[in-house]
Formats: structure tokens, sequence, C-alpha cells
């Protein structure tokens, strides 16, 4: 007589355990397409090395790019890594560099938007960085050819700063009294692709001060805005908080540094 098999809590575990695995597995195997780049009708691959034979100046620092690691093989062309962002180049290379033969997503970001999905619906908010209409490009921030695209990461804060200060000049400074959330780097505060506040803020009202500046209650007081880089004073801060943003109720007009007040003020 064959045993009756049972089922209890153990086998549905472990059964759906492996099933499960499986199916990761079987995502993880199938050959599947990526990344689509974009399209220039008629127009075959023909390889980075045809690439590099007149832009060197692009393609030899290029190893060492963050986009480098966007590496895509043609069965015919092999790697066409400056085809995944610029189309296939086959017209290009036989009109001599004709204009509309190839993608330039220094003048449309549609090419971005390819792999960077989020930031085109964050061009969309209502206060973003002028891109979509054509006023600005990505490549105005983002170093595409060479070396990382994001400056400014891990503790090089200054370079990023210096990547917002090529327009935003009035920020910079330097100032007599200074903001140290500067120091931490304009994203500390801003998101410079879009934001659904004003001026790409990533809070509307004090609660972006106080991200940083956290509301805390000293002995014998009703609380008041704890002293991060702000002196203890005898007025209570709850009440300011009432009447508007810090930076716009009066106080701190100038968030970013200031040469009249250590109160951030002009």
């Amino acid at each position: 007589m064959g045993r009756k098999l049972r089922w209890n809590q153990s086998t549905l575990l472990f059964g759906g355990t492996a099933l499960w695995g499986l199916v990761l597995v079987g995502c993880v195997m199938v050959e599947r397409t990526v990344v689509a780049p974009p399209m220039v009708a008629g127009s075959t691959y023909v390889g980075s090395k045809k690439c590099a034979e007149c832009h060197e100046d692009k393609t030899g620092h290029f190893a060492g790019s963050s986009h480098a690691r966007l590496a895509i093989k043609d069965p015919k062309a092999g790697d066409i890594s400056c085809e995944a962002c610029h189309g296939a180049g086959s017209i290009h290379v036989k009109t001599g560099g004709a204009k509309g033969t190839i993608v330039n997503p220094g003048k449309s970001p549609e090419a971005c938007f390819q792999c960077h999905l989020d930031k085109r619906a964050q061009f969309s908010l209502p206060s973003a960085h002028q891109v979509l209409n054509g006023k600005m490009s990505c490549a105005d921030c983002h170093e595409v050819h060479s070396g990382n695209a994001i400056k400014g990461t891990g503790a090089d804060l200054e370079a990023q700063n210096e990547t917002c200060f090529k327009c935003h000049t009035e920020q910079k400074g330097p100032f007599v009294f200074e903001h140290g959330a500067m120091r931490e780097g304009c994203t500390a505060c801003h998101n410079p692709h879009g934001s659904v506040n004003q001026k790409m803020l990533l809070a509307r009202d004090a609660n972006l001060c106080l991200r940083c500046h956290l509301e805390a209650s000293d002995p014998g007081s009703s609380g008041q805005i704890n002293a991060n880089a702000i002196h203890h004073v005898a007025e209570n801060h709850n009440t300011r908080l009432m009447q508007g943003a810090c930076w716009s109720a009066g106080c701190h007009e100038a968030p970013h540094g200031s040469n009249a007040n250590f109160h951030f003020r002009y």
C-alpha cells in the first residue's frame, strides 16, 4: 500500500519557497532587451571603434565614465556603447557627419530618458530646471563621457556645488556669515531635477529647516528650535513658525548666507 502524502505547513512553506526560487532563476536567465537605443531611420550599427576615428576627444576617457557600464554588444559591430545613446551611426559615417543623421542628447533629453524615466517625471513637476522646453540639457550639469556623471559624490561635495554655481553665482558667496548647509551641498535643500515646491525645495515650509534644526524643548522653557548652528535665544521660535516659512517670515531672508547678520538677513 502506497504512503499517502500529507500536506502540512512545513511542506507548503518549503514547496512555495522552491517554486519562487525557480521563478526568480527563470527571470534572471531569460534573454531580454534592457535598453533600447534611440532609433535613426535606415541606419545600422557601426561600432564604437568607428566613432573613435573622429571623436577621440570623447571616446578617449569614456572607459572610466559612469556610462561605460552600459556596455551593449551587437553581433556584427561589436561594442556599440556610443550608439546606445546616439543611435545607429552608419548614415552619420557615410555622410561625413551630416546634421540630423545622429541623435544628440545635448539638444534633446529623450535619449537620456531611455534609461532615466524617473527624471522625465521630475522635470514635469511645477518647479523644475528648464530641460523639457529645450532651454537646458542634461549635459549642462552632468559629464557623460568621462568620470562620474554626478559630480560631488562622496567627500567631494564642493564639486557638486560648483556645478550649480555655474549659473547660480549669487548663491556662491563668499559670505561673512555662512550657512552650514551649504557645506553639505545644494541638494541638502533642493531637488535639482524638479519638485512640487517652489524653487525646487525638498519641503515647502519650515519643515525644510526642521530637517536639521529639530524642535526640542529646553529645561524651563516651553520649547524652541534645537540650536544646531543657532544660538539659544530668549525668544521662542515656535511662535515664529506660525508666521510662515523661516526664510519668508521676516527673519532669515538670506538662507544661503549673509554679509550683514549672523541670523542670515540682508
